[in-house]
């Protein structure tokens, strides 16, 4: 008994206790006469078969039975009563042996069958009679009841669990046709119970797989209370976890004694869930019809598709009158067939040949809607019944769906008896002792092992829990060609689903096409499930975004580096690599600019090469005029360096002339300010001439800057070698379709700017020997162009860095960035195309007049006496003691001076010359002056070097041509000085240091007297003074 205190059998517990107090008290009481159920069929045998069958349904209002049911009931009853005869007039069955039945009626209801099975154990209950007497005296005398040596039933689960707890107490074996509910499985619990139907764990399997099948997650659950919906949709719910991939929506049970109003809510509770339309239904007749009702009363006709267990079956007393509503309702039986014998026979029944069943002229009555007696309870209608209707003809008739499986549970059994009376009793003809002895676990054992081919040719057989083998039919409840619809078989379940989609049809205008019934709806590509915590159907829909692709349903992944999601987002495929095109906007321009200064700087270069010895050539410094003009070409020829499709050989030119084109032009432009700043600045401290100025070392100069910068290219080659990459982070865009990898050098922006740091240095300090050589006398104007050059390409640069730079972060950073590095490039270039060699070219080729060769007059001399005179006009009272005054002999009379503006024309840098006019030459450029005007302090010191130039007139050049190298000249000897850069003279003047300058010194006597004169050049508006 410990094992029936599980609090899932509480009722069965109860009513178990219920049992056994009867047996109690019958057995307390003894009373002598037999306990007869008031609805039962007895049927004398040697052996005795029990039998419980649905025959009515259950009563309402605490009536223990309501409405006889014609399928479930009598159609299953007259099975065993047809299965009973068949056996009887087998002679190879049970020969010499007859088997006689005792069906009781169970109402459907657990409670009344638990009553009415106490019958089947009177028998095995000892009785003590001893102080029994009758009124005479005389002990009573007992109708021994007949044994029941096993039970055929019962329908119902819950009936069949109630009975089986009663029957195994007193070693009863039990068959059902009809129990399908897996806890009876339990050979622990339910030993003596066995079932020729296959249990609902195969039936959930097979709703299962019908649900997977059709696509279906979503779906609800209602079952009758008890034992056969509840453990039935256990196992489905059960099954579907396992399965995977279907959610239990609702899962909703109906009470014992329902009422229309408790399948209203359910049907109410079921549409909180829209899109669960497919409803899995584990109910009793009465409560399938209930639901299909309220359905209809909700006007949901169509809505729900229903999925029926083999409760429904292919039954249509549940339909009656509500076909439109199971249209298109799947259900299972097990796997049947139609009894052909059972049809005859039952066909054949009559009031008058079927007396042992008292329950058929209730049948009667229902079957042909008519009454039979004045008493009947019928009062529906005023039929009286004539008793000559027939079955099939007068009434509907359909084979009901367990007749089968009601012969074969018979059949189980007597093939059981039979093989237990040949071993029991080999030579004994009929019932031996032995047999008669027999408990029922001798008949258990040979009912697990029967085997036989059942009456539809099925093979039948039981496994060690007493279970038959899952085989299901499949139906579907369609609307055809005829008036009413109908059952139509669409697949079966042996082990697997076979289910034939293409003949379902379904409620709605699109019969052919298989409804939803989903929490969610399938997410679309390239997108995965978030499932809702606790729902792992329901789910929403999130996009991979990003470089994510949909990596399976519920996940999304990262596409690598070099890759980006496809349109659909299934898979990965490789980003475009793209560069700089020619066609491009960004390219066009750049090239453009690049073109016409290359064209120009050939233009300019081989102008000055065919005017390569004109005075303006030569006056520009022919060697870094080339120079410079080579680094602006490479200037422009980076353009295409930039442009052109990377590789290793455009990678390694890149980094070569991406710098070394401005290199060189700074370089040459930094020797030129810097000679110029050398010579003005020295001239103000010495007369002595500063280094390198000649046209040798500023080459050497300018080569040694630029090595620099070659060098650093070189040591660059040799850490990284150049190759290419593609840049997948500079376009990689938000949008991945726009994303793009770009081919380009492996040069960063830091080493781009490093390369041309050393030229910005350049620039920058060029710039500052403009600046410091601007107050050069305008009649040198060479520095003042190079200054705007400076000034303007600073201004190009400056604007250049935040741009490069701003635009690091940008999509179009490739383009932006490679056309501002081109442009700056051929803007600086042409800058110092345009200022320092177009107004040369212009007087070349438009003015060939101005250049012709004039006198030269060397400029530092000019810077020297530039010097001299700045020193020479300060105010007397400003002079340190002993330096010369504004005017070198103050006391001179006052005779007309001579006055010479030298001509403001650009001079050679090279040499840097001041030129006069031919005429000139022609002139007695010395003033004489007698020599006592002069002051005594004025002294001349030796003659560095040789004369003056030959085609000077022989009056300036005094007597024998000139001083000699190393001559002395007399103390009272006046000098005069002509600037034209040919000797070094040292002069020292009223006590001031010495100079050293580069002059002419010529010197005569005039009518045979010593007086000397000195001419003395001034610079920059200040006119020349003659003494």
């Amino acid at each position: 008994m410990a094992r029936l205190t599980s609090p899932g059998l509480n009722l069965n517990v109860c009513s178990l206790w219920r049992a056994l107090w009867l047996m109690r008290t019958v057995v307390g009481f003894a009373r002598p006469q037999e306990i007869c159920a008031p609805h039962s069929i007895r049927i004398e045998g040697q052996l005795t078969l029990g039998g419980l069958f649905p025959v009515h349904a259950r009563g309402a209002d605490g009536t223990p039975c309501g409405d006889i049911k014609k399928e479930n009931g009598i159609h299953r009853l007259e099975a065993m009563m047809y299965a009973l005869d068949q056996i009887n007039q087998d002679e190879q069955l049970l020969p010499n042996v007859t088997l006689g039945a005792r069906v009781l009626d169970t109402c459907s209801r657990d409670t009344y069958a638990l009553e009415q099975s106490l019958t089947f154990v009177q028998a095995l209950i000892t009785k003590d009679t001893s102080d029994v007497r009758c009124t005479n005296g005389e002990p009573p005398v007992f109708v021994k009841p007949e044994k029941v040596v096993g039970v055929i039933g019962a329908s119902a689960s819950s009936v069949s669990i109630m009975v089986a707890n009663i029957l195994r107490l007193f070693q009863i074996p039990q068959i059902s046709y009809a129990s399908t509910a897996p806890e009876l499985s339990d050979d622990r619990r339910y030993d003596f119970f066995s079932r020729v139907v296959p249990p609902d764990s195969f039936q959930a399997q097979a709703m299962v797989d019908i649900i997977r099948s059709l696509s279906w997650s979503y779906v609800s659950t209602i079952a009758s209370e008890g034992s056969y919906g509840e453990k039935g949709v256990e196992a489905f719910t059960q099954l579907s976890k396992e399965a995977g991939g279907i959610c239990i929506a609702q899962s909703l049970r109906i009470p014992h004694n329902s009422k229309p109003e408790d399948y209203d809510k359910a049907v109410q509770q079921l549409l909180e869930t829209q899109h669960s339309r497919a409803v899995v239904i584990f109910a009793s007749e009465e409560d399938i019809r209930g639901v299909l009702n309220a359905t209809k009363r909700a006007n949901q006709v169509g809505h729900f598709l229903w999925i029926g267990s083999d409760s429904w079956g292919a039954k249509g007393s549940p339909l009656h009158q509500l076909e439109e509503v199971a249209v298109g309702a799947i259900t299972i039986l097990p796997k049947r067939s139609s009894i052909k014998g059972f049809d005859e026979y039952f066909t054949g029944l009559t009031l008058e040949n079927n007396r042992r069943n008292v329950w058929f002229a209730e049948f009667w009555e229902e079957n042909f809607d008519c009454r039979l007696l004045s008493s009947s309870k019928r009062e529906d209608t005023s039929r009286k019944c004539t008793g000559q209707e027939r079955i099939g003809i007068d009434s509907r008739y359909e084979q009901e769906g367990k007749v089968q499986f009601v012969i074969d549970g018979v059949y189980a059994m007597a093939h059981a008896l039979h093989t237990m009376q040949r071993e029991l009793c080999p030579d004994y003809p009929g019932i031996c002792p032995d047999m008669e002895v027999a408990d029922g676990k001798a008949l258990l054992k040979y009912i697990r092992n029967a085997t036989f081919n059942g009456s539809a040719g099925t093979f039948v057989m039981f496994n060690k829990n007493g279970d038959a083998p899952g085989r299901y039919d499949l139906f579907q409840f369609q609307t055809t060609n005829s008036t009413n619809p109908e059952y139509k078989v669409v697949g079966q379940w042996v082990d697997s689903l076979q289910l034939r989609v293409e003949e379902l049809q379904w409620p709605g205008d699109s019969e052919d096409e298989v409804p939803v019934s989903v929490c969610s709806l399938p997410c679309k590509t390239g997108e995965r499930k978030k499932r809702v915590k606790g729902m792992p159907c329901c789910w929403h829909c999130e996009l991979c975004d990003g470089y994510q692709y949909q990596y399976d349903e519920t996940s999304c992944r990262l596409c690598a580096y070099n890759m980006r999601p496809n349109p659909n987002r299934t898979a990965c495929q490789p980003i475009p690599i793209v560069k700089l095109e020619w066609s491009s906007p960004w390219a066009v321009i750049p090239v453009f600019l690049a073109m016409l200064g290359i064209i120009a700087t050939i233009f300019v270069m081989a102008t000055f090469l065919r005017h390569n010895d004109t005075p303006i050539v030569r006056a520009s410094g022919r060697e870094l005029s080339y120079v410079l003009l080579t680094g602006i070409f490479l200037c422009y020829i980076i353009t295409f360096l930039m442009i052109g499709k990377p590789d290793a050989g455009v990678c390694a030119f890149r980094r070569i002339f991406l710098g070394l084109g401005m290199c060189i032009s700074y370089a040459a432009l930094l020797t030129k300010t810097n000679r110029i700043y050398r010579i003005f600045e020295q001239g103000k401290q010495t007369v002595t001439a500063p280094r390198f100025i000649s046209p040798t070392s500023q080459i050497a100069i300018t080569a040694s800057l630029i090595c620099v910068q070659l060098l650093g290219v070189l040591v660059w080659f040799a850490v990284d070698p150049p190759n290419t990459i593609v840049d997948y982070d500079e376009q990689k865009t938000v949008n991945p379709l726009l994303a793009r990898g770009i081919l380009k050098c492996d040069i960063t922006d830091l080493q781009i700017i490093c390369s041309l740091g050393y030229s910005i240095l350049l620039m920058v300090t060029c710039t500052v020997y403009a600046i410091k050589t601007r107050d050069v006398p305008e009649d040198f104007n060479e520095a003042k162009p190079i200054g705007f050059t400076m000034y303007t390409t600073c201004i190009v640069w400056l604007a250049f860095i935040p741009i490069f730079f701003g635009t690091a972060q940008s999509a179009e950073k490739l383009y932006i960035q490679t056309t501002t590095l081109t442009i700056s490039m051929n803007l600086s270039a042409s800058v110092a195309l345009g200022m320092l060699y177009m107004p040369k070219v212009y007087v070349i080729l438009f003015h060939p007049e101005l250049n012709v060769q004039k006198r030269k007059r060397s400029f530092k001399a000019v810077v020297t006496a530039a010097t001299m005179s700045s020193r020479l006009n300060t105010k007397p009272s400003e002079r340190p003691n002993g330096e010369a005054k504004t005017e070198l002999c103050e006391s001179q009379p006052a005779d007309p001076m001579r006055s010479v503006r030298l001509p403001p024309y650009p001079t050679e840098p090279d040499d840097l010359w001041f030129e006069e006019p031919q005429s000139s030459h022609q002139e007695n450029l010395c003033e004489l002056q007698q020599p006592q005007d002069l002051k005594p302090s004025l002294r001349s010191s030796s003659l560095t070097r040789g004369g003056p130039p030959a085609d000077w007139p022989a009056a300036v050049k005094g007597p024998a041509g000139g001083g000699k190298e190393g001559e002395t000249l007399p103390a009272d000897a006046g000098v005069c000085s002509v600037v034209c850069g040919y000797q070094h003279v040292t002069h020292t003047m009223l006590g001031a240091s010495k100079l050293s300058v580069e002059t002419e010194v010529y010197w005569q006597n005039q009518v045979g007297t010593s007086s000397k004169a000195r001419r003395l050049f001034s610079v920059g508006g200040v006119e020349e003074k003659v003494l």
